[in-house]
C-alpha cells in the first residue's frame, strides 16, 4: 500500500508529465489549459484520466490522448494509465490557469 506522501510524490510528478504535453495549435499545455479534470491514483499503480478538449471535434484528439498515456506511463509509481475522454462539463476559458490566460493574452 502506498503512503500519502509516496501517493503526492507521484501525483506532483503526473502533473509535471501533464504540462509537457501541448495542443499543436495552442502554445499552453493541457493541464495549464484546464483539459485534466480529474487525477485518480490508486494503491496499485492505476491511474484514471479524465481529460477533454477545447472542441468536440478535435482533429488531434487522438494524437494527445496518446501523448498523455505514454508519458504518463513512463512515471515511475504508476504501473497502467486509463485516459478516458469526457465532455462534461463542457470546457471553457474559466478552466484555464491565470498563467495559461497571460500566455493566450487573455488577461
Amino acid at each position: 500500500m502506498m503512503s500519502n506522501e509516496q501517493k503526492q510524490a507521484i501525483e506532483e510528478r503526473i502533473v509535471e508529465m501533464l504540462r509537457t504535453v501541448y495542443d499543436p495549435e495552442i502554445p499552453v499545455n493541457v493541464y495549464d489549459l484546464g483539459l485534466i479534470y480529474r487525477i485518480d491514483l490508486d494503491d496499485n499503480g492505476i491511474l484514471d484520466v479524465d481529460m477533454t478538449f477545447t472542441a468536440p471535434n478535435c482533429p488531434i484528439a487522438d494524437f494527445i490522448v496518446t501523448d498523455v498515456r505514454t508519458k504518463l506511463e513512463d512515471v515511475e509509481g504508476v504501473a497502467a494509465v486509463n485516459v478516458n475522454v469526457v465532455f462534461e462539463p463542457e470546457w471553457s476559458q474559466d478552466m484555464m490557469t491565470e498563467e495559461a490566460k497571460l500566455e493566450l493574452g487573455l488577461l
